[in-house]
């Protein structure tokens, strides 16, 4: 839940399910990688783009 939460620990939810809205761990990743037929190093990839162009505003 690092992701959204600041913890540092990347695969631990934090109790709270894997679901849209309520976590972001690196299980998330693969599921969306998955998905869209990449690597969940490129969704992290594309995720940290867009998240740069965001905070760069």
């Amino acid at each position: 839940m690092c992701y959204n939460c600041g913890c540092g620990e990347p695969e631990d939810n934090m109790g709270k399910p894997d679901a849209v809205g309520s976590s972001l761990t690196d299980k998330s990743f693969e599921e969306l990688a998955k998905a869209w037929d990449m690597t969940v190093e490129e969704a992290k990839k594309n995720t940290y783009k867009l998240l740069k162009t965001q905070f760069d505003k």
